[in-house]
């Protein structure tokens, strides 16, 4: 295991915790010396997560994530569009899914997070052996879209309004989904 990708064990270890977590018991999980735990911390700090050493071990504040659900309609080429402007405004692509009369929701993760992430869906897409799930409802489809604030859903909400993404409500859809929509 590489550094960054113990480090990631690290704060999803930490973030799992009710309790402070030992270097001690970090550094057995992870086959490392206590030392190169203490060094982790460090970078992991230097990278803007607040880890707090306590006498019983270490604890990370856990990032708090809001979710909102969007019913969105658009082309297939504009789907980069929509996933970059989500992602460019601090939002995280959660999952994307359908409401078919027949068959209910249908729903796909897609944990999209960055530029890189809409690129690769992009290209996975592009190659043509699966087709985007939006296609089996006339376009129309809901991600759940996750941000740090409710002020950056509002801003996404709003720039998904601004190029005409945003579908409304429809009578047929599931009533908690109504109620789910209505409220934002």
């Amino acid at each position: 295991m590489n550094g960054i990708d113990r480090r990631k064990r690290i704060v999803g270890i930490l973030e799992d915790s009710d309790v402070p977590v030992s270097g001690l018991s970090l550094s057995k999980q992870l086959h490392v010396s206590r030392q190169v735990i203490v060094q982790d911390i460090a970078l992991i700090r230097a990278n803007g997560r607040s880890v707090f050493s306590t006498n019983r071990g270490y604890v990370i504040e856990k990032q708090k994530e809001i979710s909102r659900i969007l019913k969105v309609i658009h082309s297939d080429e504009e789907v980069w569009d929509e996933l970059m402007t989500v992602v460019d405004m601090g939002g995280t692509v959660k999952d994307v899914f359908v409401y078919h009369k027949v068959y209910g929701v249908l729903r796909a993760e897609m944990n999209i997070t960055s530029r890189f992430g809409v690129e690769q869906f992009m290209e996975q897409i592009a190659t043509g052996k699966s087709g985007l799930l939006k296609n089996v409802t006339a376009g129309y489809h809901y991600h759940t879209v996750l941000a740090n604030s409710e002020a950056i859903l509002d801003l996404i909400e709003d720039k998904l309004r601004e190029k005409g993404f945003l579908a409304p409500i429809q009578e047929y859809e599931p009533a908690e989904l109504q109620v789910k929509l209505k409220s934002k």
